[in-house]
């Protein structure tokens, strides 16, 4: 019994993070598609670029800065 106790902050931990990478990549996917649609489809290159590589920075900075 003493080491389910002990394991618990443990599990928390690994469940906590396990979250923030789910997270990460789902907004990832997203700005990824929504770059894309940007610079295929409204045929905006330039906007699509910024947005993806500002929005990849942004999005690494965010979730270091927040961990």
């Amino acid at each position: 019994m003493a080491d389910e106790k002990d394991d618990y902050p443990a599990h928390v931990a690994t469940y906590t993070s396990f979250n923030k990478l789910v997270t990460f990549t789902v907004l990832w996917i997203i700005l990824l598609l929504v770059s894309m649609a940007l610079g295929l489809i409204a045929h905006l290159s330039l906007l699509a670029l910024v947005l993806g590589v500002g929005g990849s920075v942004a999005l690494l900075i965010g979730f270091a800065v927040l961990s």
